[in-house]
Formats: C-alpha cells, sequence, structure tokens
C-alpha cells in the first residue's frame, strides 16, 4: 500500500504537468484511503515541478531495483 513520504512511479502520463510516464514522485498525500495521491515531483536539484493528483491506477511504488534518470521537463502550452 502506498503511504504519505513513499516515492512513486508514474504508469500514466499526466499531460497538463508535462509528466511522462516513469516519473519518479513523493506523495505528500493520500485521497480515499489510497484511490488517489497528491504527489509532488522534483527537479533534480530540489526545485518543484510539479504537485499533481495521481489515481492509484497511474502509480505504482518504487522497487529496490531501479535506477533513476534525467529528462528535461517540458510543459504543454
Amino acid at each position: 500500500m502506498i503511504k504519505e513520504h513513499d516515492r512513486i512511479v508514474l504508469t500514466e502520463p499526466v499531460p497538463a504537468e508535462g509528466l511522462e510516464v516513469g516519473d519518479v514522485g513523493t506523495v505528500v498525500h493520500v485521497y480515499a484511503d489510497g484511490k488517489a495521491f497528491e504527489v509532488e515531483f522534483t527537479t533534480l536539484d530540489g526545485k518543484t515541478a510539479a504537485v499533481a493528483t495521481v489515481e492509484a491506477a497511474a502509480a505504482r511504488p518504487v522497487t529496490g531495483h531501479e535506477i533513476t534518470h534525467s529528462r528535461e521537463l517540458t510543459r504543454a502550452s
């Protein structure tokens, strides 16, 4: 079960925020017993890039066998 302060990986894009499948964020709030999450996504230098509400079906927990990957954040206009 995903809980506050857990890191998650997007399994679906969030186009309005420029987020893509595979982006990693930190859960800052859990809604309705885990049906959705408020997730903060940060740049590698620690600045908030986006805060998005993510449905549970669009996220999964990180695993111990993954590494982070860097890409340039682009937002939809």
